[in-house]
C-alpha cells in the first residue's frame, strides 16, 4: 500500500442474499446451537419447521457477503497476510426471513502503524432490507494488515476498545466444539483453506485447521443470549469483541461474562484467552 486514499475510496463490491429458513437454521447449528436435545430454548433457533422460527441476531456478521475484495491487487493490501482483529455490531431490527437483503460496505480509515508494523483498515457496513430500505445491523471490522506498514498514513486515533472490569466474572459458561464444526461453519460463505485443508495450517503454523473467528463469536453470542437474555434474541442490542487467539475445533470454550455485559472467551485445554474485550448491550 503507498496511497490510503487509493484503498478508503475503493468501491467494496455490494452483497445481496436472501435469507431462508433454512440458512438460519444452519447457521445456528454451526456455532454449536442444538447440541442438547432437550433445551427447547435452543430447538427454536434450529428447528426449520417451526412456523416462528428464531434468528441468531449475531447471523448479520455473515449475510449479504461481499466476497474477499482485499484480494483485489487495486486495494495495495497484501492479503495473503490480513488477520481480523476485532468485531463489532448493533442490531437495528430484527432479521427477516425469506427476505433479501442487501449489504454495503466502505473503508472508514486507515491507520499506518510503521514499517514492519503493518496498517489498521477499519470497515463499516450497512446491512437493510433490500426492498423497504430498512436497516437491520451496522457492523464495524478492524483488520491488521500486517503486511502494509510504512506509508505514510497517520498513525492514530486507534478506535478505543471496552475495559474489562477487575472483578471476577460473574458467570462462566463452557461450550464444546465438535471436532468437524469449521467445516460446518465455512458452508456459511467463508471457504478461506486454512480452516479445513491441514497444509495450509500446516504453512500457517497450526496443527490442524483452525475454527473461524467469527464461528468463535457465535459461540460467545450463544452463552451471551444464554445467561443475559434468555435466549430472546430481540433483547441483544449490540455486541463487540478483540479476537486474541485461534481456537481448534473440538476445544472447549469458557465464555466469562460480567452483568454488565463485559466478557471474554478461553480454551479450556490451553488456559489460552482466545476473545477479549467483550461488551454486550442488552435491551
Amino acid at each position: 500500500m503507498t496511497d490510503a486514499r487509493q484503498l478508503l475510496a475503493h468501491p467494496i463490491p455490494e452483497g445481496r442474499q436472501t435469507l431462508t429458513r433454512r440458512d438460519a437454521a444452519f447457521y445456528a447449528l454451526s456455532v454449536g446451537l442444538g447440541q442438547d436435545p432437550l433445551d427447547a430454548r435452543q430447538l427454536a433457533f434450529v428447528d426449520a419447521t417451526r412456523p416462528a422460527l428464531a434468528v441468531l441476531p449475531f447471523m448479520a456478521v455473515v449475510l449479504a457477503p461481499h466476497g474477499f475484495w482485499m484480494a483485489d491487487p487495486t486495494t495495495g493490501i497484501d492479503a495473503l497476510r490480513v488477520v481480523h482483529g476485532e468485531q463489532s455490531m448493533c442490531f437495528h431490527a430484527p432479521l427477516p426471513i425469506d427476505a433479501a437483503l442487501v449489504g454495503r460496505s466502505r473503508v472508514a480509515q486507515v491507520l499506518d502503524k510503521g514499517e514492519g508494523k503493518g496498517a489498521l483498515v477499519y470497515l463499516e457496513k450497512e446491512l437493510r432490507d433490500a426492498a423497504s430500505g430498512t436497516l437491520v445491523a451496522t457492523l464495524h471490522s478492524t483488520i491488521f494488515a500486517r503486511g502494509n506498514g510504512g506509508f505514510g498514513g497517520p498513525a492514530g486515533p486507534a478506535r478505543p476498545v471496552h475495559t474489562l472490569p477487575t472483578t471476577a466474572p460473574d458467570v462462566a459458561v463452557d461450550l464444546p466444539t465438535r471436532p468437524e464444526q469449521a467445516l460446518y461453519y465455512r458452508m456459511n460463505g467463508d471457504f478461506n483453506p486454512l480452516h479445513a485443508d491441514p497444509a495450509v495450517a500446516a504453512r500457517a503454523g497450526y496443527p490442524q485447521p483452525i475454527l473461524h473467528g467469527l464461528c468463535t463469536l457465535g459461540v460467545c453470542g450463544h452463552a451471551l443470549l444464554r445467561v443475559l437474555c434468555d435466549y430472546d434474541p430481540g433483547r441483544l442490542a449490540a455486541l463487540s469483541l478483540r479476537f486474541s487467539a485461534p481456537v481448534l475445533p473440538g476445544d472447549t470454550v469458557r465464555v466469562e461474562i460480567w452483568r454488565d455485559g463485559s466478557f471474554r472467551a478461553r480454551v479450556l485445554e490451553r488456559d489460552a484467552v482466545v476473545i477479549d474485550n467483550g461488551k454486550a448491550v442488552v435491551r
